[in-house]
């Protein structure tokens, strides 16, 4: 699913990424932890092909049978639209759009049709329990369901893997657990690939699989 070998990053003379390697399986539900500034944040985003890495010989990063560094700027953007969704701490719903309408954006971006996007839409936001919510701008939502619907603009697409960056980090405990389940419930339901980024220790702990990352390395 997942294979990077020798992925480096620096800003300037700072080092974030210093030759990092990992492999992860379909359907494994990754959590990466470590202390702030470890570099867990860049290395989700090189993965999800938001930054690019230091560019190197040996540098490798495949997703899905797909080699990304052989990808042209636009080729990746329309990979990361089918193949890739994300889920970030603080939702980026956009306010002026209901959660129907936050949910269909990435369909419409690539191209589908409307009426078999709101289909989906609404499928999604059925199963994650926010049939009552589809009309409702973010503002009108609580934290949890603002998660859900950010939940479901990240599946809308069918991607193959899903990045989270502390994904449950504003939430209360409450609405963190059941988050933390409906991951294991997206992944048993559509085999999807999730890479977590936590300093959630019940998460990490859930996980089928924790990398610790410390200076820009995986220990």
């Amino acid at each position: 699913m997942i294979i990077a070998n020798n992925i480096y990053k620096n800003y300037g003379e700072i080092d974030v990424l210093k030759g990092v390697n990992l492999h992860i399986k379909q359907g494994e539900i990754i959590a990466i932890v470590g202390p702030s500034g470890a570099g867990k944040t860049t290395l989700l985003q090189i993965l999800g092909t938001l930054e690019k890495p230091n560019n190197n010989d040996d540098l490798k990063i495949d997703i899905n049978g797909t080699s990304i560094k052989k990808l042209s700027d636009k080729e990746i953007s329309n990979f990361r639209n089918k193949h890739i969704g994300f889920i970030f701490q603080f939702h980026q719903l956009l306010p002026e759009f209901t959660a129907l309408e936050n949910v269909c954006i990435p369909a419409f971006i690539g191209g589908k049709e409307k009426v078999e996007t709101e289909k989906k839409a609404k499928e999604l936001l059925d199963f994650l329990g926010l049939s009552h919510r589809y009309n409702h701008k973010p503002a009108e939502l609580s934290g949890g369901e603002q998660q859900r619907v950010a939940v479901a603009r990240a599946l809308i697409n069918k991607p193959a893997v899903i990045f989270a960056d502390e994904p449950s980090g504003n939430l209360d405990s409450e609405s963190a657990k059941k988050l933390h389940e409906l991951f294991f419930e997206l992944r048993d339901k559509f085999n999807q690939t999730f890479v977590i980024v936590t300093h959630n220790k019940d998460l990490a702990k859930m996980a089928d699989r924790t990398l610790t990352m410390k200076d820009g390395v995986i220990e």
